[in-house]
């Protein structure tokens, strides 16, 4: 495992980058031997992509090593929890992109179907060593233990979808994110650096392995068995490292100058739309960090989208790598639950169905042009999220109620939904990192958002209308629902 120790070494034309792969990425997850293999397999299952990607490089090192050929292998089950063809097909744009990239850098990618974990087995039997990324899901968890303690190969983790590695940076949930920043700050400079590529010394083009045909995606998701309820949305957002990083140089070159002015107004468009793309791992923080620091921006409009990629983003992989309950309820800090408990008998105006809710049928312009951006895009402006949420909450029989259908929508209409800013996310709203502040009928001393509060800081009406021409644009690409 030489690779991961090696001298950084500079590419021509970039002096800056590195091919080291940081020693706090790495995590042996069993105490096999090495052993004779055919390849060495990069076992691919959360950073889907072919640049900057921690865990291939790593993979490409060992493979040179040992002087084998390099297979990539990713495991496509059709019942991945909670997710519909929307989401499929955003997660099969990405895997078409980097097979492609891959195969420019003579790599092959194999993508099977069946369940990860079994996949990766079956593609380790021949396998010296297996490398693998690293999810923090509970089932994402078990996925890599199953591997390393069936695999008879030695098993190594590499952590290559945040900045700083999360027990580098911490080794206990943390309280909120003021506790976490000055632990961030103090380390990112060590893992802010960018990676390149290492040359493949093998030919591994003809290995063999056989897949399944990722050059049809339409014909691919009709043979899987999926939820179909929900449409995709790829008129409007399509996956893939190549479409992640043209939207970047969009961000940095047009938004970031005004974005810490313009992030409280979703009439307007200054967002990156990354996160989407960083929930399947196609593009690497990293990357949009150092893109950001060189942009063309005063520091503060910099300093403030840094917070929201790692301060905030890395807050929510350590809420769920140390918060086994992180999905449920229970997972909210006790004050928070106590006093939600103490206002459940609270007169409640407004009560709305999670049927009404879905279909956008509340008193509320605001909130229903929110959930409409999101049925029909797969995105929510930031702006609106926590709004969102917290009416949800407000019109909630019970805030148990309140918090399963506003988790349940989330991550069924989101492309970014059901990870672990998600769950992050949806706690926020109930209390979660964040303090008691003046008690209010239903939310008792839970931070609450009201409409005029909106109406402060934006225009409303604006917004309005721009998500009245998003659907339009949506039921004309062919987004529709049986209400429609």
């Amino acid at each position: 495992m030489s690779g991961a120790t090696e001298k950084g070494t500079r590419t021509q034309g970039d002096a800056m980058a590195s091919r080291k792969v940081e020693e706090g990425r790495l995590k042996r997850l069993n105490a096999h031997a090495v052993k004779g293999g055919e390849y060495v397999l990069y076992w691919m299952q959360q950073s889907a992509r072919a640049e900057h990607n921690p865990a291939l490089e790593y993979a490409v090192q060992q493979a040179n090593a040992a002087k084998l050929p390099l297979l990539v292998g990713y495991g496509l089950m059709d019942d991945y929890p909670e997710a519909n063809i929307r989401h499929y097909r955003f997660l099969l744009e990405g895997l078409q992109d980097c097979q492609r990239t891959l195969a420019e850098r003579g790599i092959p990618f194999v993508l099977q179907r069946g369940a990860p974990p079994e996949v990766a087995l079956k593609l380790a039997r021949n396998a010296a060593l297996v490398v693998c990324d690293r999810g923090y899901l509970r089932h994402q968890k078990q996925w890599r233990e199953q591997v390393a303690q069936k695999a008879s190969c030695p098993v190594v983790q590499v952590e290559a979808d945040v900045v700083v590695p999360v027990e580098v940076a911490s080794v206990k949930a943390e309280y909120a994110a003021r506790t976490l920043r000055p632990k961030l700050h103090r380390l990112w400079e060590t893992y802010l650096v960018k990676l390149a590529p290492t040359p493949l010394q093998v030919d591994s083009l003809k290995l063999g392995v056989k897949g399944l045909n990722l050059e049809d995606v339409d014909a691919l998701l009709k043979k899987l068995a999926l939820d179909r309820s929900v449409p995709p949305v790829h008129h409007r957002f399509r996956g893939g490292t190549r479409e992640a990083n043209r939207l970047l140089r969009t961000f940095l070159h047009r938004h970031l100058p005004e974005y810490q002015e313009n992030r409280p107004h979703p009439e307007t468009d200054h967002v990156s739309h990354m996160s989407k793309y960083l929930h399947f791992g196609q593009i690497s923080p990293v990357v949009i960090a150092l893109a950001a620091r060189e942009a063309r921006a005063l520091r503060p409009q910099r300093d403030t989208f840094l917070e929201e990629l790692i301060v905030r983003r890395e807050l929510a992989q350590n809420f769920a790598e140390y918060t086994p309950q992180y999905d449920s309820y229970a997972c909210l800090p006790a004050w928070a639950r106590k006093t939600l408990a103490a206002h459940m008998g609270d007169e409640r105006p407004f009560q709305y169905t999670k049927e009404q809710l879905e279909q956008a049928r509340t008193h509320d312009p605001y909130w229903n042009a929110a959930m409409r951006e999101m049925r029909y895009t797969g995105y929510m402006h930031n702006a609106m999220r926590m709004y969102w949420g917290k009416k949800i909450l407000e019109w909630g029989k019970t805030p148990e109620e309140a918090y399963r259908t506003a988790l349940t929508l989330n991550n069924t209409y989101f492309l970014d939904g059901r990870d672990a800013n998600s769950f992050t996310n949806i706690g926020w709203v109930f209390g979660l990192h964040d303090r008691p502040w003046g008690a209010r009928a239903v939310y008792g001393t839970v931070r609450s958002m009201s409409s005029k509060g909106l109406e402060r800081k934006a225009d409303m009406a604006a917004y309005i209308a721009k998500v009245d021409a998003l659907v339009e644009e949506a039921k004309a690409a062919g987004v529709r629902f049986k209400e429609d």
